[in-house]
């Protein structure tokens, strides 16, 4: 049998801080086996499990590996505006007028990651 993707693992400077910040934005929550200056927190969601760990060092670089969103109830749009209120910054907007591309956001700790069009906008 092949391996299975367990967590994806973000090294960050706050595990509980930014594992708040991504139960908002998969509308899930952070383990109720993790409390605010544990080491690791994991927040489980639809499709993924993300696991962040705390680590000394600082984000020096942009991110190897990111994460690309598909809103599921709303717009890519009415989505980036959602995340932008809840603490992340606009990096790169790649939306075009006729509807296509994505928006590049950073997580509370720099962290980019990407906002696609929903499924209904993809179809439609």
């Amino acid at each position: 049998m092949a391996s299975l993707v367990r967590h994806i693992t973000i090294d960050c400077a706050d595990a509980y801080r930014l594992a708040t910040f991504w139960a908002e934005v998969l509308d899930s929550s952070v383990s109720d086996e993790d409390q605010p200056g544990d080491p690791e927190a994991l927040v489980s969601a639809a499709g993924a499990a993300l696991l962040f760990v705390t680590v000394p060092e600082p984000k020096a670089v942009k991110n190897r590996v990111h994460l690309d969103l598909q809103p599921q109830d709303r717009t890519r749009d009415e989505e980036v505006d959602r995340l932008l209120s809840l603490g992340a910054t606009l990096v790169a907007d790649h939306r075009r007028p006729d509807g296509r591309g994505w928006a590049t956001l950073a997580d509370l700790e720099g962290n980019e990651f990407c906002v696609e069009r929903s499924a209904p906008e993809l179809a439609g």
